[in-house]
Order: C-alpha cells, then sequence, then structure tokens
C-alpha cells in the first residue's frame, strides 16, 4: 500500500517584540523628508476655509508633522496640538516642528480614545528594517508583517485634554489613526456638543473594524450631532457624501460649507 506524502500547513506567525529606539538610516530618511517637504499642499484651500488665524486646532495622529505644519501657518496667531503617542513619530514630529520654529505648535505625547487607559501600540517593522510608523495601531497586530515592535503607550479622551489644557474654543480637529477614530469620537462628545468644531477624519472599514467598529457607526455618531459629511474636490471646493464609504471626510456642523477663506494668513506655510 501507498502512503501519502504528509504536507503540514506552515502557520504565518508575527514574531513581535518590545519597541526599541535606534538611530538608522530608515530613521534619517524620515526625518530628512519631515523637514524638508510638505505634503497635502493640495488640501489648503479647504483648509483655509476652515482654520482661522487665530483659531486652536487639535492633530490627532500628527505623525511626522505634515498636517501640523499646515495648521500652524493657517493659526499663526493661534495654538496647535499636535497629540502623537509613538515616540518614533514623535521624535521626527518634534524635530519637523523645532527645525520650521513653529511657536504656537504644542507636541502632547498621548493617545485619544473612549477612556482613560493604558494602550499597546503595533508599530509594524518592515523586511527592509525600517519603521511603518505611519501604520502603527492598536489592536491586534496583523499577519501581513513578519515583525511587529510594540510600546504601551497613555490614553486619554479628548474631552479630558480640552479640560487638562483649559481651552476656550477649539476651531479644527483632524484625525488619522488607524481605526480609532470612532473611540476618539466617544471621548469627545462634551468637546463636540460645546465648540461643533470642523473635522477632517480619515475613516475606512476595514481599520475601524480593529476596535469593531463600522462605518455606519462613525457616520451614524456624527449625524447625530448635526454634522454633515463632505469630501473636497481639486479646487477645494466642498460636495456632500450620501452614504458612508471609505475616504478623507470633512464633516461640519452645518449643511453649509464655508465659502471663503479666512483672511490674512500667514505665509509661512511651505
Amino acid at each position: 500500500m501507498r502512503t501519502r506524502p504528509l504536507f503540514i500547513a506552515a502557520c504565518h506567525t508575527v514574531q513581535i517584540e518590545p519597541y526599541r529606539w535606534r538611530l538608522s538610516p530608515s530613521f534619517v530618511a524620515h526625518l530628512w523628508k519631515a523637514a524638508t517637504q510638505q505634503h497635502h499642499r493640495e488640501l489648503l484651500p479647504a483648509l483655509a476655509r476652515c482654520i482661522p488665524r487665530d483659531g486652536v486646532v487639535l492633530d490627532i495622529g500628527a505623525h511626522a508633522g505634515q498636517f501640523a505644519k499646515l495648521f500652524a501657518g493657517l493659526a499663526a496667531d493661534g495654538r496647535v496640538y499636535a497629540v502623537e503617542p509613538g515616540s518614533y513619530a514623535r521624535a521626527i514630529l518634534r524635530a519637523a516642528i523645532g527645525l520650521r520654529r513653529f511657536d504656537n505648535v504644542q507636541i502632547v505625547p498621548v493617545a485619544l480614545g473612549a477612556e482613560e487607559r493604558l494602550q499597546t501600540l503595533n508599530i509594524p517593522l518592515k523586511a527592509s528594517g525600517a519603521v511603518g510608523f505611519g501604520l502603527s495601531h492598536f489592536g491586534e497586530a496583523e499577519k501581513r508583517w513578519p515583525r511587529v515592535a510594540t510600546e504601551t503607550v497613555a490614553q486619554t479622551t479628548v474631552d479630558a485634554l480640552v479640560a487638562a489644557l483649559a481651552l476656550n474654543r477649539l476651531d479644527f480637529i483632524k484625525a488619522d489613526i488607524e481605526g480609532g477614530e470612532l473611540r476618539m469620537l466617544y471621548g469627545a462628545r462634551a468637546t463636540l456638543d460645546r465648540f461643533h468644531p470642523l473635522l477632517l477624519i480619515e475613516l475606512t472599514e476595514a481599520h475601524l473594524a480593529r476596535a469593531g467598529d463600522t462605518l455606519d457607526a462613525a457616520f451614524g455618531f456624527l449625524a447625530e450631532r448635526g454634522y454633515h459629511a463632505f469630501s473636497v474636490d481639486g479646487s477645494g471646493g466642498f460636495a456632500p457624501v450620501d452614504a458612508p464609504r471609505d475616504g478623507d471626510f470633512w464633516f461640519l456642523p452645518t449643511a453649509d460649507p464655508p465659502s471663503a477663506p479666512h483672511s490674512q494668513h500667514s505665509a509661512n506655510i511651505c
């Protein structure tokens, strides 16, 4: 009797290790890009309609500071709070902001969610050894990465942060936190109801699922608070969004988007 060969399927496992900072060529490259390049310029016409010169901005998931630099120029007489829990990203962010001498930017080293607690941040490590810090997220480590570094970070809520900073206004919130957006909004109920800030939020079904959330729930939560969803075209015009989908969305507390930019913005936006 012939015996059949036994095939055993190999199960892919993710190697998880504590995060340890080290100076590397990829860190230098990330720092150089953050200090010398400006992304998201195409959004300036829309942002200029939303952020007054004396405005207060929360940049949640500030990453390497590309949005924070834009906000600092637009709100030249205001304040930008760049919220970034990851120490790798924060090292780049701090250097990029410092080199540009943006005195109106304050870096806040926390995560923002639905409650105050400690969280484990998963930081992908690419096959090249580079840190995929822009893809860092909470929840289960994704198996598409061979290695993942973990970092314990402190999490608070938007409402608690606003109280701690004693803010008496909040004009704009940008959030790109790889699936934690709805949890962040849950922790911002009082702030949204009090200040009605304009919002720019990245929402994707796959990322929201990391926290057990959905696009429908995110859109519904904001609709209940009087927010209307818009997308922005190439000229900076606002177009209503009829149904939840993946993308970057502008949620405004009015059905009529701003039609003219705020006057006298700083020219230091490059």
